[in-house]
């Protein structure tokens, strides 16, 4: 079975494509999980501050 390089470039666009979701996807979680981080700080901080 023979390939045509038109074939070839649709395969090579799907995969640039797959790795730029699961990219954007790791990088959505990453800011997520680190925003939340930052809010259970100032809860902490918060909550053992002096009053």
């Amino acid at each position: 079975m023979t390939h045509k390089p038109e074939d070839n470039a649709a395969e090579r666009h799907e995969r640039w494509l797959q790795k730029g979701v699961a990219l954007r996807a790791f990088f959505y979680i990453f800011g997520t999980h680190l925003f939340a981080g930052f809010v259970w700080l100032l809860f902490y901080l918060g909550q053992h501050a002096q009053k």
